[in-house]
């Protein structure tokens, strides 16, 4: 057992209102310069939809990600030898386009224009060449077009629908769309790592961050077009590529990353994970239909004295696996398993898991009462989409989420407005496999939390070059050791 930590996150979609506060934070802390203008660490797609950059989930197109190859698996856009042959020219990058030309306007020709009888006007003008130029695109250009037939009914995620379902998706009064807010998933087998040539894209070791060595980077790009989820972006300027970096100088600090301290809805939930890295190979390698539960099954438990021994041995220091004790990232993946990753047939393991919107599950029709929110048969977007999404195409394991979530909601529908009889609420707590306890707790860190346990940073101890002394005296209440720098230090 190899024992790792890793900063993992969950994003809870029921919440999210899309009002891009977690975008535009993001972008002034960090890509508000030159070279990054058309770059977003952190976006909100509507979908169904297109996102950003354009059709990015095509990997028939991208040739993003790591597909399975017999018993192993092995980067879709080949190897070494594949890689040297589109060093000057490489098809599978998406172009400025596919992002969109980054614009600001003229404010100054409102004030300096020549007095007549026309109103002065603010004309756009390219932030790349300053050229007068005409808005086609930008990064969230297709907000709430659910129903449109250029930008949703492109989305990828349709493929598997038929006729019919994609019809009624595309019909105006059964219209229905949610938010998918994007960062970087610091995944655990990250393909933008294994395609660098030059080394440069590397995993910290106390905590998985996915960074990039701006010294190391030669700029060939092989990250942008290697990773599935096109988070990797290359700054025209420096010549260098960049990637969200979990504002790791603020967790070293003890705050939550920028777009987590600033979101609205508090959809966003950060905590640690232990993994067995031993597995990472034969979990990636997978059927699709087995992957979220592989995925799982890594993710090991901070209350087991043999994960605990194992991790202490491989160096996690003990205020990591007191953190991880409270991680809420756990209760929502591993316990309760009602977060999922998305797309996890790309195989990177991503590290960022999601909450499925529980409102396109209300039913169809009018009906009343429990059957309000259990007709999952009756969808307004089908299970098969969900199922594209976050379960690599098996529609049971989004369909088991989705029980719970439900169950979750007829069970304080009936306990506190006490119009359901308790046996409707305790059927679907039975189905859903789920006790009335859990249900309150999933209640509670949804709906109650305080920003303490959404977000749980553990102690980075970056200071900290050699074993750590314990003194008996230094427990806390799980009883673990706090630490302490070294005498001399």
């Amino acid at each position: 057992m190899n024992v790792r930590a890793q900063i993992a996150t969950v994003f809870h979609l029921d919440k999210c209102i899309g009002c891009h506060t977690c975008s535009v934070a993001c972008k002034s802390q960090w890509t508000d310069r030159r070279g990054m203008e058309y770059a977003w660490w952190n976006n909100v797609e509507t979908k169904p939809g297109t996102g950003y950059p354009v059709q990015w989930e095509d990997q028939e197109q991208y040739q993003g990600g790591w597909k399975k190859d017999g018993e192993t698996v092995k980067l879709r856009q080949g190897g070494r030898l594949a890689s040297l042959s589109r060093i000057f020219s490489n098809p599978l990058l998406p172009i400025l386009d596919d992002y969109y030309e980054p614009f600001t306007y003229r404010y100054d020709e409102l004030f300096s224009a020549a007095a007549g009888s026309d109103q002065p006007t603010a004309r756009p003008i390219s932030l790349i060449d300053g050229k007068p130029m005409e808005i086609r695109s930008g990064p969230n250009w297709d907000d709430d077009l659910s129903g449109s037939n250029v930008y949703a009914a492109q989305d990828p995620n349709l493929a598997g629908l038929s006729t019919e379902e994609r019809a009624e998706l595309q019909d105006v009064a059964r219209m229905v769309f949610f938010y998918l807010p994007r960062i970087c998933n610091h995944c655990l087998n990250a393909a933008c790592v294994a395609a660098c040539p030059s080394g440069a894209i590397y995993k910290r070791g106390e905590d998985g961050i996915v960074l990039v060595n701006q010294d190391r980077c030669r700029g060939w790009r092989m990250c942008v077009s290697a990773c599935p989820y096109k988070k990797v972006y290359f700054n025209w300027s420096t010549g260098k590529s960049e990637k969200c970096i979990l504002c790791y100088p603020r967790l070293e600090a003890g705050e939550a990353p920028a777009c987590f301290h600033t979101c609205v809805g508090r959809i966003r939930y950060l905590g640690v994970l232990l993994y067995d890295a031993d597995r990472i190979a034969e979990t990636a390698a997978k059927k699709d239909a087995d992957l979220v539960a592989a995925q799982r099954e890594m993710l090991l438990d901070p209350r087991d004295s043999r994960v605990v021994e194992a991790a202490r041995n491989a160096g996690i220091p003990d205020g990591v696996l007191a953190a991880a004790l409270r991680s809420p990232v756990y209760r929502f993946v591993k316990e309760w398993e009602i977060a999922l990753p998305l797309h996890p047939e790309y195989r990177t393991l991503p590290m960022l898991f999601y909450v499925p919107p529980l409102l396109p599950a209300i039913a169809k029709g009018t009906a009343q009462g429990d059957d309000f929110f259990t007709s999952l048969e009756k969808a307004r977007i089908p299970m098969r989409y969900l199922a594209s999404l976050f379960g690599a195409g098996n529609e049971e394991v989004v369909a088991a989420a989705y029980r719970k979530l439900m169950a979750v909601r007829l069970h304080r529908r009936a306990t506190r407005v006490g119009d359901l009889p308790p046996a409707a609420a305790e059927g679907a707590l039975a189905e859903a496999s789920l006790h009335a306890a859990d249900a309150d707790d999933i209640y509670r860190l949804t709906s109650l939390a305080s920003i303490e346990e959404r977000i749980v940073v553990p102690p980075m101890a970056r200071e900290l070059q050699c074993e750590p002394t314990v003194e008996p005296q230094q427990q806390n209440a799980a009883g673990f050791a706090w630490l302490r720098p070294p005498p001399g230090r």
